[in-house]
Formats: C-alpha cells, sequence, structure tokens
C-alpha cells in the first residue's frame, strides 16, 4: 500500500496502526520516514514483505522547505538549536549553492538515523551524546532545484538515489552558506514508478475502519481494493534492476 504519511507520527507507530486495521500478521515497510515527514510511505504485508529489500534500492523525490540561519542538531525543527547565525546572500549565491550539490556525492548519514551501529540505532547513541564515526557514502542527486524563496525560507525540489539523507543535504547547504540551515517540512512525492497521485491518506483508511456502517468483511474488503498487486512491485523490482 502506498500511503501518505502524516506529519508528527514515526513510521513504527504509524505501522502498527496499519497493522491493528488490516487485521494484518505480518508488515514491513520500504524505507522510513521522520515524524517531521510526510508522503509516500510504502507498507508491505504478509509475503509482499519480502520484496521490501529490493524496494529500498529506488530513488525517490521530495518537496522540502528549509529555514536558513538556524542549525540544529537533528538537522531538522524536532532538533536542539546549534547555531544562529545572520543570513546575508544573493539570489545567484543561493541558486549557485543548490546546482553544486548535483551529481554523485559523499554524504555522511547524520547521527539521528535509523542507521546501526552494533546492533543500535544511531540515533540512540546521538541521544546520549556519544558522536559514533560514520564512513561516507555516494549518493547521486539527479535535480536539486530551487522552487521558491521568501526572506529566511527556501523551498527546493530533490531527486535523487537510495540512501540519501534530504536532511544532511539541507544542513551541507547551510554549512557551504555560513549560516547554517534546518528542515521545516520535508515531503516525499514517489518512490520509484510509485507517483503521489497513487498514494491513500491515513484519514480514508479511518473513515473506513471506523464506518459503523460497514460489516466486518465490507471494512476488510474495502480496505484491500487500495493495496497494490504484488505483480505490480515485481515488475518495477525487475525494470528497475534490470
Amino acid at each position: 500500500m502506498l500511503l501518505d504519511k502524516i506529519k508528527g507520527v514515526s513510521s513504527g507507530t504509524l505501522l502498527n496502526k496499519i497493522k491493528y486495521f488490516f487485521c494484518a500478521r505480518k508488515v514491513g515497510h520500504a524505507g522510513t520516514l521522520d515524524p517531521i515527514a510526510t508522503g509516500m510511505f510504502v507498507i508491505c504485508f504478509g509475503k509482499a514483505t519480502k520484496l521490501a529489500k529490493y524496494l529500498l534500492n529506488f530513488d525517490k523525490k521530495y518537496k522540502v522547505v528549509a529555514k536558513l540561519g538556524i542549525s540544529t542538531n537533528t538537522f531538522d525543527s524536532d532538533g536542539k538549536i546549534r547555531r544562529i547565525s545572520p543570513v546575508r546572500l544573493h539570489d545567484n549565491e543561493l541558486k549557485q549553492c543548490i546546482q553544486s550539490f548535483i551529481g554523485i556525492k559523499k554524504q555522511i548519514p547524520p547521527m539521528f538515523s535509523a542507521l546501526k551501529h552494533n546492533g543500535v540505532p544511531l540515533y540512540k547513541y546521538a541521544r546520549q551524546g556519544i558522536e559514533i564515526t560514520r564512513k561516507p557514502r555516494n549518493v547521486h542527486i539527479y535535480d536539486c532545484r530551487l522552487l521558491k524563496k521568501s526572506n529566511d525560507i527556501i523551498e527546493l525540489y530533490i531527486y535523487c538515489s537510495k540512501g540519501t539523507y534530504v536532511r544532511s543535504i539541507i544542513n551541507d547547504i547551510g554549512e557551504y552558506l555560513s549560516c547554517g540551515a534546518h528542515v521545516i517540512e520535508l515531503r516525499r512525492l514517489s518512490i520509484g514508478y510509485f507517483e503521489c497521485s497513487s498514494m491513500v491518506t491515513f484519514k480514508n483508511l479511518e473513515n473506513i475502519y471506523y464506518n459503523n456502517a460497514f460489516s466486518d468483511l465490507e471494512v476488510l474488503r474495502k480496505l484491500d481494493t487500495l493495496l497494490v498487486s504484488v505483480d505490480n512491485i515485481k515488475n518495477m523490482c525487475m525494470t528497475i534492476n534490470t
């Protein structure tokens, strides 16, 4: 299922709610989203969970809103402020900065992430003030484009490869401009060939599940109509990996 994730809820919490709605024994996902983020969250059920690892390899598209002049320890508005700096730059300087991020780049994963070190997520170390050395990895930024600028707020469109942290891009833009920056809104628009027009809202799921006019069987049937077939996912995996 292609769920339009709601803001302010962790991916794990949302996954448990979906498992409850569908009376599913086994659920998985194809990449988490931060609590601050919204947009495409791919959820797999039953045998389809085996395909999740292949879906992780797909390119992704995002729209991100960032605030210049303030950097945080998590690189987004959920974190603690590390530095406040004046923002003095020309539009051409900003555009040149953004353009410089296009291409294959080395990116160091943020400490506040779900990546594991010795079996423990990095964010748990970060919360204890422990810094773990992370190896930089190659990511491909196919497109990074300024959509809008209003005072110290910028809105970007980013099309990138798997494993790319948009929060890190924004933090790096802030460092490039010597003023700091952090994410205030983030929306995943697509994963592979799956576009946002195919997403199901959480509100829609609630309206079906809690509708007293439907029997339990009718609820399950209506929820099943919102699922993407396994064959569609398999076909996309074969296309991407050939």
